[in-house]
This record gives structure tokens, C-alpha cells and sequence, in this order.
């Protein structure tokens, strides 16, 4: 199994909603009411920018979700098994961890979660059935979505033509 070159980081795949909220609801629904303490990526030093094939942590006042998407619909969520101290190891690259890169990572920093949302592709391509996660809060929003075959992240509202919000309440 590929570990992303993450040291002990083992990948959960789940494949469309219904997988998703078997194997994680009850955890995603109680992160509603903590705060956003830090949302880390893998930043490739060498051109400075993001690495987005690596995972996503958002730590949630000690309740880390590490999201990571890959191909058209694998979505791994796993939960504080990444040891952000550790470095990142993958042949080619010098990769480490940073707390919130990107500028519109950093307004989303202390504020406190609303809930989470299971955003469900209907589009009528090979992603259709895919599932990207939303984090709402009263003030913003941060999507962690499906990009081929690594991660994107956005802020803004779903595209109600192509995505299905389902909440977790």
C-alpha cells in the first residue's frame, strides 16, 4: 500500500456516500461545536506551493480528520494517525508539513464548526457518485474535493447543478 511517502500513514479508501457515512458519520458529525485550530498541507519546498497529492489534516481541538482523494472517487479519511513532526519522504521532491499555506486557509483559524457536509458529484462523468467534504461554519466554508487524482480545496458554495449537499446533523 502506497503511504504517500508519510511514515505510518495508512490510507482508508471508501467509495460514495453511503460508504462515507458508515464508516465515519458519527465522527464527522461530532466535530460541530469544535474549533478550527490548524489546517495543515504538504508544501513542496523547493516551488514553494502546495503539494495537493499528499493528505489534508484539519485538527478540530485535537480531533484530527486526514482527508486525502485519489483517482476519480477513492476518498480516505483517517483519524490523528499523522505525525506532523515527522518529515514527508517522497523520492524527487523536498516536502514538509505546514499549518494553513494558503491565505484563505488562515480567516478559518479559531472559528468554530457549524457541521460537516457530504457534498455528492451529479455530474454525468466518471465522477458521478464522488464525494468531497465540506466544513461549514457560521462564516466560511472549506471544501477538501476530489481534483483527478489529488486534492483541491475551495471556500466557496457547492455548485447546486453538480453537487448534492447532504448534511451531517
Amino acid at each position: 500500500m502506497f503511504a504517500f511517502g508519510i511514515d505510518g500513514y495508512r490510507p482508508s479508501w471508501s467509495h460514495g456516500r453511503d460508504e462515507v457515512l458508515r464508516q465515519h458519520a458519527d465522527r464527522l458529525r461530532n466535530l460541530a461545536g469544535r474549533p478550527l485550530t490548524n489546517a495543515w498541507l504538504v508544501w513542496d519546498v523547493e516551488d514553494d506551493e502546495w503539494f495537493p497529492d499528499c493528505p489534508v489534516v484539519l485538527d478540530f481541538a485535537g480531533e484530527r480528520v486526514e482527508i486525502n482523494h485519489h483517482k476519480f472517487d477513492d476518498l480516505s479519511l483517517t483519524w490523528n494517525t499523522i505525525d506532523l513532526d515527522r518529515p514527508v519522504d517522497w523520492p524527487g521532491f523536498e516536502l514538509a508539513w505546514r499549518p494553513e499555506p494558503l491565505p484563505e486557509l488562515r480567516p478559518l483559524r479559531g472559528r468554530t464548526l457549524d457541521r460537516v457536509e457530504l457534498l455528492e458529484w451529479t455530474g454525468r462523468d466518471l465522477a458521478q457518485g464522488n464525494v468531497d467534504l465540506s466544513f461549514v461554519f457560521a462564516a466560511g466554508r472549506l471544501t477538501v474535493f476530489n481534483a483527478l487524482d489529488e486534492n483541491g480545496l475551495t471556500c466557496t458554495p457547492p455548485d447546486p447543478q453538480r453537487q448534492q449537499p447532504h448534511p451531517l446533523h
